[in-house]
């Protein structure tokens, strides 16, 4: 049994080592959203710069010469946030990542996935989100090849087509396309109605009041179109 110094000599140490551990806690737990923002670098892209970099990207990814990368230890860097440097709104297809068709790592882009790459509210929502607090320059509506939604849409317009559960919500949404395809080029409806849901998409987030279209008009941002050819890999712009 200790004396009353020997066990004040012992318990004192340990008083301050957990304290000074607890402080250090608390230091880190308050600070570290402030801290983790600014390790985070500014992309600083402009639209331009942005579109350039995801052209870039699905060159390296059509030729075969994607980029190795460590994602193990990128994921160090994801609890401190994300700085995407484009948002891409796209079909829910499964056989389109645009990650890997950009040729991007995780972090690097902010996607939107529904099926017939539509503008929904909730999609719309987080579009907003991701120009406003994200500071997204570029949005771009990727649509694909051998769209299933789309042959949905054609079925409905063209053969009445009876869709089970909430899909004639999404054929209407395509409606417009197939039906402006139908009279322009009714020897490639499909084809034509893919291009042009992606165009008639462009349109309504460029002009989507009141976060997306002041920045579109100011230059801050861009939104664009593309197509990805399931065959090739390739995306071209609309």
């Amino acid at each position: 049994m200790c004396d009353v110094h020997g066990c004040g000599a012992l318990q004192a140490p340990t008083r301050r080592r957990l304290l000074g551990a607890g402080a250090a806690l608390a230091s880190w737990w308050l600070g570290a959203p402030l801290a983790a923002k600014e390790a985070l670098p500014e992309r600083g892209l402009s639209p331009q710069q942005a579109l350039a970099v995801l052209q870039q990207g699905n060159s390296r990814y059509v030729s075969g010469r994607s980029t190795a990368r460590d994602l193990v230890a990128a994921r160090a860097q994801h609890p401190l946030g994300q700085r995407p440097l484009a948002a891409v709104l796209c079909c829910a297809d499964s056989r389109v990542v645009p990650e890997l068709v950009f040729d991007q790592g995780p972090g690097d882009l902010f996607v939107v996935r529904v099926a017939g790459n539509v503008v929904t509210p909730e999609g719309l929502a987080s579009l907003e989100y991701g120009v406003r607090f994200l500071g997204v320059p570029l949005v771009m509506v990727l649509g694909h090849s051998s769209c299933g939604a789309v042959s949905a849409a054609v079925s409905v317009v063209q053969e009445q087509a009876q869709l089970p559960g909430h899909l004639p919500a999404l054929a209407e949404a395509i409606r417009p396309a197939v039906e402006l395809a139908a009279q322009r080029d009714p020897a490639h409806v499909h084809a034509a109605a893919t291009e042009g849901n992606v165009r008639h998409q462009v349109a309504r987030l460029a002009t989507a009041d009141p976060l997306l279209a002041p920045q579109v008009k100011s230059g801050a941002l861009q939104v664009v179109g593309a197509l990805y050819a399931l065959e090739t890999g390739r995306v071209t712009l609309v």
